[in-house]
């Protein structure tokens, strides 16, 4: 698996839309791209159906988004079909999934990735179908490590930037995935650091000092507009654009 910080790995993939090259046809563009165990499971329909949701408000973050599954391509349309026909979540209905997902039935690209767990035993299907016919009441802590719902965020120059893995019974937030491509922004733009929870037009972190002098200087600088607990901990308001 790749690490923060590290080339991501790069393929040709038959998509929903197309082929696509990665990550030449994203030069220069955020990449939210992520796995998700299987089509026509029902955590997944309704992550699809946010993310397609949400696509504008990524786009205006020159942030695309990239789906994958092992799955064919026919299945995925067929699932795709099925989402904006037949769905409603959350007030969302006849959604359009207007971003490539992958056929990965190789599971070359998701191996790459580390999406599938080396020790796995079940494919995504089986899982579902042994969850089923207990009635509900088969342990999902069985399958904890078999499935993962991975997210990379990955920068205009191809770096793996950030990571989120959930297991298959719980859905990511799509919004910590926005909040979270905001704050590696302002990080890039800025040279600060974002504190917990942070969002735009909250204070934001201004890195250490490297001397000791600077830090000195720092805690008794009353001009310089920051707000320091300590030498180790200063802030200064958000330069909101």
């Amino acid at each position: 698996m790749p690490l923060i910080g590290d080339d991501a790995p790069s393929f040709t993939a038959r998509t929903t839309l197309g082929v696509v090259n990665f990550p030449d046809d994203y030069r220069g563009k955020w990449v939210v791209f992520f796995s998700h165990p299987g089509d026509f499971t029902p955590v997944c329909t309704t992550e699809f159906m946010r993310f397609a949701f949400m696509q504008q408000e990524f786009r205006k973050l020159n942030t695309e988004l990239l789906g994958l599954s092992i799955d064919s391509n026919s299945s995925h349309i067929a699932w795709l079909e099925a989402i904006r026909d037949k769905i409603e979540y959350k007030g969302m209905k006849d959604v359009d999934i207007m971003f490539p997902v992958i056929e990965d039935l190789s599971m070359e690209i998701a191996r790459r990735y580390g999406m599938i767990h080396p020790n796995a035993r079940y494919s995504p299907e089986e899982i579902l179908e042994r969850f089923e016919r207990s009635g509900g009441k088969f342990s999902l802590q069985e399958f904890s490590t078999e499935t993962v719902r991975a997210t990379f965020i990955i920068d205009p120059q191809a770096k793996i930037r950030a990571m989120l893995l959930y297991p298959f019974s719980t859905g990511r937030n799509m919004d910590e995935i926005k909040r979270l491509i905001l704050a590696l922004q302002k990080s890039d733009s800025e040279q600060v650091y974002t504190p917990e929870g942070w969002h735009p037009g909250d204070d934001v972190i201004v890195p250490n000092p490297t001397t000791w002098t600077d830090a000195k200087d720092r805690e008794t600088d009353e001009d310089s507009g920051l707000k320091c607990s300590g030498w180790f901990l200063c802030m200064r308001k958000d330069r909101r654009r």
